[in-house]
């Protein structure tokens, strides 16, 4: 079997995976706690989806449809981007509980505008689509300072997809490459809805923008690139399953008519969930296709195809475009205005995707079939 440095494997791009920060979050769990991870996050949902009555007046293609609750709905400080669900962490598509319960659980992605002069970097949130119950978790980098103490910074990256991939989440990071957090490690904060624009360790507390969970980053998958190449740019990400062995499907999105709209696919170890790497220690991609769509937010394998969102605005209903690299056909008015990340579920047959802007924002699934 070839390595990831070797053919098949595609020379000019490639990601370096950085340490994992062992050190750092054992010493954040000895802060806060015994991490309390997936499972006493689930028991802990504190907001409300509602499910739309008339998902088919959102897009041609929609078939179910979910909004956030009132404050999250018309938020400015915070945008969806990312989205993957239980369908691509496990082979049961569900989280099981302690009692042998499978609950079908959608994560999400969003990323902080800054626009009140605070960066609060990133965050992912868990929905429980059974109990319609949802919570959000930041994303934090736990580093010792010179002197050896312990802080917490945001992770400031877009976050514009989200692979759940057994017990990692892999979060696109654009021209950093990802980044790679485990739900094991969600821990719970004591009493931190008093701080919601600080982020930081006094003493024994904790502050995390006002948010109850945080999820500290274990490593980075770093992009690099060989001379005479242009880096990729990992706009939004998704899981190819189906595959053997399985790949993680990652996309360029460009806005300008110059810039690349690839489409890169790695193969993923499905004993770790982690890409393949060569001898070298890098990890190359198995494929490098040019003929993306522009402006396109996500992108999934499904049946054999590639599905590609682009959205038009925050006014007009997005497009879905469906097909090889380089002949996609387009599907108009498939989705809500400003479709992002795309996600896909085996035994239902549904692509699953979000939309951003404030007051029309949905968690959406689609029948595949329709784009056939």
């Amino acid at each position: 079997m070839s390595t990831a440095s070797e053919s098949p494997f595609v020379q000019g791009i490639h990601l370096q995976r950085t340490d994992e920060n062992i050190r750092e979050i054992d010493a954040l769990a000895g802060l806060v706690g015994t991490p309390t991870g997936l499972g006493g996050l689930l028991d802990d949902l504190k907001y409300a989806v509602r499910r739309s009555r008339a998902p088919r007046l959102l897009g041609r293609a929609v078939r179910e449809a979910w909004r956030w609750d009132d404050y999250d709905e018309r938020d400015e400080l915070w945008y969806p981007q990312g989205i993957s669900t239980s369908a691509d962490s496990s082979d049961t598509e569900a989280v099981l509980t302690p009692e042998g319960e499978g609950r079908r659980v959608v994560v999400t992605t969003w990323y902080s505008t800054g626009k009140d002069g605070i960066k609060r970097g990133s965050r992912v949130t868990f929905v429980d689509l059974d109990s319609g119950r949802y919570r959000h978790v930041l994303l934090v980098s736990p580093v010792f300072d010179k002197a050896g103490n312990l802080t917490l910074r945001p992770m400031n990256i877009h976050a514009g997809g989200i692979v759940w991939a057994g017990p990692y989440l892999h979060i696109a990071a654009t021209g950093r490459g990802f980044v790679t957090a485990r739900v094991d490690d969600i821990m719970r904060v004591a009493g931190d809805d008093d701080h919601p624009d600080e982020l930081g360790i006094d003493g024994t507390s904790l502050y995390s923008f006002g948010h109850r969970y945080v999820l500290p980053v274990r490593f980075t998958y770093q992009a690099f690139t060989d001379d005479g190449h242009e880096k990729l740019r990992y706009s939004f990400m998704s899981l190819d399953r189906r595959s053997d062995p399985p790949g993680l499907i990652a996309g360029e999105y460009a806005l300008g008519a110059t810039a690349t709209t690839r489409l890169a696919r790695y193969r993923l170890d499905p004993a770790t969930w982690q890409l393949a790497v060569g001898d070298d220690g890098f990890s190359r991609p198995l494929a490098v296709d040019d003929g993306g769509v522009r402006q396109m937010q996500g992108a999934v394998i499904a049946s054999g195809r590639y599905h590609v969102t682009v959205s038009h605005g925050p006014w007009t209903p997005g497009s879905m475009y469906a097909g090889e690299p380089g002949s996609m056909k387009r599907h108009r008015w498939a989705l809500p205005m400003g479709p992002e990340d795309l996600s896909y579920w085996p035994s239902t047959d549904r692509l699953w995707s979000l939309t951003e802007h404030p007051r029309r924002r949905w968690i959406v699934s689609m029948d595949r079939a329709w784009f056939d």
